[in-house]
């Protein structure tokens, strides 16, 4: 592969990495986590050294062969996507914004005979979440983002339609190396894009509260509708 192919993978790689889809919608709803948007954004990112250690065992060609096989991924990762968006709706009511870089709050003291002490109050633009959001560990998120991104039918095709266009036979390097080397340079591309993704939408929420209800809204809704998409296209287009 020489420089200028390089090049002009390197351009289309930067342009999906920058499109929105399901991975950006997990993004921007993890910034309202208790967990921070790190553990969700590494789990997506795993995701994409999946897809690539799928490809170079010819794996991934297999399964894009195969209608059966890719059928019934296309079916588990629609409806793993729908759970989550359907989840993330189910939180938009009570979503707030927490900030896990603030200082923990101190433990409040007993209140004894006629004390007139009160409760420790919350650091100003520090709120967390309640319910079930709050309650998000960072394994969880993790998990979550691995399966948001691993089991995407989309990336999967993506990387067997993709990739394969940069490889060249003529080159000393087998074409199993290059085409890690081409899946770990979108894994890389993308690590910049969506911690840019992840920290824009955190400092949104840092200033304005009261969004986080219409992010965590826009993201369900997101994630819902592609999840409709993937099914409607794989099991009503001819």
């Amino acid at each position: 592969m020489d420089l200028a192919q390089f090049a002009g993978f390197l351009l289309v790689s930067v342009t999906l990495a920058c499109t929105p889809g399901a991975d950006w919608a997990y993004i921007i709803s993890s910034a309202l986590g208790k967990a921070g948007f790190r553990p969700a954004v590494w789990g997506l990112l795993a995701g994409y050294l999946v897809h690539t250690a799928l490809l170079v065992c010819g794996i991934a060609a297999l399964v894009a062969s195969s209608p059966s096989i890719l059928l019934w991924l296309t079916a588990a990762g629609s409806l793993y996507l729908l759970w989550l968006g359907v989840a993330t709706l189910r939180s938009c009511k009570t979503a707030r914004f927490f900030n896990p870089d603030a200082a923990s709050l101190p433990e409040p003291e007993a209140l004894t005979g006629n004390s007139s002490q009160s409760l420790p109050q919350p650091p100003k633009g520090s709120v967390g979440l309640l319910d079930k959001v709050e309650q998000r560990s960072p394994r969880s998120q993790f998990i979550k983002g691995l399966l948001t991104s691993g089991t995407n039918p989309k990336a999967l095709l993506l990387y067997v339609a993709l990739i394969p266009q940069y490889l060249d036979s003529s080159q000393p390097l087998p074409l199993s190396l290059q085409t890690g080397l081409l899946g770990l340079t979108h894994f890389s591309v993308s690590i910049p894009v969506y911690f840019l993704v992840a920290l824009a939408a955190s400092a949104l929420l840092r200033s304005r509260p009261m969004a986080a209800r219409v992010v965590t809204l826009c993201s369900g809704i997101i994630m819902i509708l592609l999840s409709a998409g993937l099914i409607y296209e794989q099991f009503f287009v001819a």
